[in-house]
């Protein structure tokens, strides 16, 4: 079987694919029309996020068995194409977890502590002591919405913390465990102090976290998204922590990640989020370590050659 591979990989990946006895075209570099035109040789595609694997793309893949995603999000496939055209689908979620999970702890410890800026006011000869009180995460109430791969590593990581953490999963039952208690999301709207987001994007998701569904939350309360920027816009995030129903927002990802390609009016309200002191934000890189590049192609090969086995 022979594999195109057409994103930026970890080196691994090639020899990793090779000693389950794949052939291997690493080109990085293919263009989409590259791609169009060469794409009915190959048995398997492994991607990233280069360009959408749509429908303009699958037609002329006459023998593909699989496409593998270097990561979590499908949202970029044609999932339904797939499906009826028997086309296996494979994803690594389980690579970059902990990595994702470690990231919004680490975003949240860092708001609490105001770490941010007493690093830059010491830099300037501040020595500001009561400026710099932080707050604690213990005795806090966590809310997780989406009890997948990242929900349930999120969760792990919180338990040495004292705190509370409900978890909330539409598409899961019985998921209550050590780490966690199985809660509506009526519940998590009454009880959080934190509102963490693990869900995927898809149709239901996007712009779930409306003004409106925020406005049910009995207390103000910090929100951290390290899943997708779609699932709530930048005017949604002002109006919120404007009115206070937000304490802060901690934002690995964007409505518009390309920042160079924002329309006028998410510019001006990107820009007011820039302001708030009580925003944090990150490249969209919580899931970008050294150690998740390499355990997502792992992940990834042994789902492809069927060994895997998830021990996590």
């Amino acid at each position: 079987m022979t594999v195109l591979i057409i994103d930026q990989m970890h080196p691994s990946i090639v020899p990793l694919l090779e000693a389950e006895g794949f052939g291997v075209d690493y080109r990085p570099d293919i263009s989409r029309g590259e791609l169009l035109a060469c794409i009915g040789a190959y048995d398997g595609l492994v991607i990233r996020s280069k360009t959408p694997i749509d429908r303009e793309v699958l037609v002329g893949a006459k023998k593909l068995r699989f496409v593998a995603r270097a990561g979590a999000g499908l949202d970029n496939i044609d999932l339904e194409f797939l499906e009826q055209n028997g086309i296996a689908l494979y994803h690594a979620p389980e690579g970059n977890r902990d990595a994702v999970a470690e990231h919004a702890i680490g975003m949240i410890l860092m708001l609490f502590n105001k770490l941010g800026q007493a690093d830059f006011q010491v830099r300037n000869g501040i020595w500001d002591r009561e400026g710099n009180r932080g707050e604690e995460l213990s005795g806090k109430t966590v809310g997780i919405f989406g009890y997948g791969n990242m929900g349930k590593s999120f969760a792990k990581r919180l338990r040495g913390f004292d705190v509370n953490v409900l978890a909330f999963d539409k598409y899961l039952s019985g998921y209550g465990d050590e780490w966690v208690e199985e809660a509506t999301f009526e519940q998590i709207q009454r009880d959080a102090d934190i509102l963490s987001i693990h869900v995927p994007l898809t149709s239901e998701t996007r712009n779930y976290f409306t003004i409106e569904r925020l406005e049910r939350f009995r207390k103000p309360f910090y929100l951290v998204n390290t899943a997708r920027g779609e699932v709530i816009g930048f005017d949604t995030l002002n109006e919120a922590l404007s009115r206070k129903i937000l304490k802060g927002a901690l934002l690995d990802v964007l409505e518009n990640e390309r920042l160079q390609a924002l329309s006028t009016a998410q510019k001006i309200s990107f820009q007011q989020l820039t302001e708030r002191k009580n925003v944090l934000f990150s490249p969209h890189v919580a899931g970008w370590t050294n150690e998740s590049y390499l355990k997502i192609n792992q992940v990834l090969v042994k789902k492809i050659s069927g060994k895997w086995t998830d021990l996590g």
